[in-house]
């Protein structure tokens, strides 16, 4: 059985003074011995502290972007040996949040992904279709060619260890979530499309984000192929958190 694993992304939230507040009651929430593994995907300023707190727990912590370019005139980017630093394991890469926003084409992506990589840590491939798409009936179409950029690019040996987070665009932030069900038909569908590689297959994680609440967290994550969750807003309240883990390790 694959091991879950739930990702906290807290996106452009957090202070030094509520960080401290919500880190150190993941770690009295949170069991040393929970049988899945759990993430928190902080803004850069904070990784310092997130480090500094988190460094002795079972809780791993991460980045929401990266850099394509490892050094160099790119003002404001942040490269991945940044990060390295600051004991990151985990990348959120392509989140539709930052695509959309800053125009990021699946090539642009792919390269972060290859960088990634590349480095070590563990990118979590953000894949996802809007609502237009959904009612057209093509969003195993837009996803496969999310996907498809990468292994044209690189191959498909390079989703060994990873994480790919399936988001519906129309689901983010929206408190409608996917059905358990159309979450299930889309996470089976990338685990096929990947199946050829089975070394991929046996160590890929596909993982569910839009509106994971503790409500129905536990549904969602029943579903055979849903490995866990990609948690926003959630993320940022120690005990509805904590209730989602829970609900991945039942």
């Amino acid at each position: 059985m694959r091991r879950k694993i739930v990702v906290g992304n807290w996106k452009m939230n957090g202070s030094l003074a509520s960080n401290e507040l919500l880190l150190e009651a993941l770690l009295e929430k949170i069991s040393q011995t929970i049988p899945l593994d759990i993430v928190v995907c902080v803004p850069y300023p904070y990784l310092f502290q997130t480090q500094s707190h988190l460094k002795h727990s079972c809780i791993r912590w991460g980045a929401q972007n990266v850099a394509k370019f490892e050094s160099g005139a790119f003002t404001g980017e942040v490269s991945v040996s940044m990060l390295k630093e600051f004991g990151a394991s985990f990348v959120i890469i392509g989140h539709s949040e930052r695509s959309t926003a800053y125009c990021e084409s699946d090539e642009n992506i792919a390269t972060k992904f290859m960088m990634v990589k590349k480095a070590g840590i563990t990118p979590i491939l953000c894949v996802g279709e809007t609502l237009i798409e959904r009612e057209a009936g093509i969003m195993e179409k837009v996803v496969s060619k999310q996907l498809d950029t990468i292994i044209e690019m690189y191959g498909a040996e390079m989703f060994d260890e990873t994480v790919i987070a399936y988001e519906p665009i129309w689901a983010i932030g929206s408190d409608l979530a996917a059905s358990p069900e159309q979450a299930q038909v889309m996470h089976q569908f990338i685990r096929e499309k990947l199946s050829s590689n089975i070394k991929v297959l046996k160590n890929l994680k596909i993982i569910y984000g839009g509106s994971v609440n503790p409500q129905n967290a536990l549904q969602l994550f029943s579903m055979p192929d849903v490995d866990g969750g990609l948690v926003g807003r959630a993320s940022l309240n120690s005990s509805d958190f904590q209730s989602i883990c829970r609900s991945a390790e039942i």
